[in-house]
């Protein structure tokens, strides 16, 4: 392994996502392109509910075992971002407001009834990387946000364009979302090209990017088995009623 430069690190991480990330799995394809049923945009809503949940959940994390307080100053805005400055603020009261518009129970999902096995277990292990692997794996794991304002522009338009049932009021979480990931983004690229100082280093900083493009690519492996093909839906989990 040879010591890459900042830029060829920071080349090596957006080729990453070039070739991983889940923009390219064929249920975005099919979400983004308009030829989702009702039921199918209710199952992918409802389980990416739980991975919105769980940010602010694994971002705190990281900052409780964060000495450096200029980096625990930048990533409360996460929380923030999320949680909200107040109840009924913030990213996952938005993502509510898409389950509430496309017609599913706010306490069913809430409460994860119907969510897919496969969902809990990629976030709960992306959850479980932040919390024990180094600050440096934990930071570069939040990159694929280099990579979400171009896949966010791409769902709102295929979305409003290929779905009478959604509206732009119920895609509100998407709206807001490019600034906040493009701010988080730069900061945490910064922040790896900084402090990935040797080779073994930088590679852990490959690897984590890697992780978490594998963590996003399995909840829509989960979702295309149990809704798409071969429709085979987990005992327990979703059911559209179509």
């Amino acid at each position: 392994m040879k010591l890459l430069s900042p830029d060829e690190l920071e080349a090596a991480l957006r080729d990453i996502g070039a070739r991983s990330y889940h923009r390219l799995h064929p249920f975005h394809a099919l979400l983004h392109g308009g030829r989702c049923s009702k039921g199918q945009v209710q199952a992918w809503a409802l389980n990416r509910y739980y991975y919105q949940a769980m940010i602010p959940v694994k971002d705190a994390s990281l900052i409780a075992r964060c000495e450096d307080s200029d980096l625990r100053r930048e990533w409360r805005s996460r929380l923030v971002d999320h949680d909200g400055a107040e109840k009924g603020d913030g990213g996952i009261a938005r993502w509510l407001k898409l389950t509430d518009g496309l017609g599913l129970d706010r306490d069913d999902v809430v409460s994860l009834r119907g969510l897919l096995p496969a969902t809990r277990f990629a976030v709960d292990a992306y959850v479980h990387f932040v919390r024990e692997r180094s600050l440096l794996e934990a930071v570069a794991s939040s990159l694929t946000e280099l990579f979400s304002p171009v896949i966010i522009s791409e769902r709102m338009e295929g979305m409003l364009k290929g779905y009478p049932f959604v509206t732009a009021e119920t895609l509100a979480y998407f709206s807001k979302r490019p600034p906040q990931a493009r701010r988080d983004a730069d900061f945490a690229l910064d922040y790896v090209k900084r402090h990935a100082e040797t080779p073994a280093e930088q590679q852990a900083v490959l690897a984590a990017l890697t992780f978490k493009c594998d963590v996003l690519w399995a909840q829509l492996d989960a979702l295309y088995a149990a809704y798409v093909d071969p429709k085979h839906v987990p005992p327990g989990a979703f059911v559209p009623q179509e």
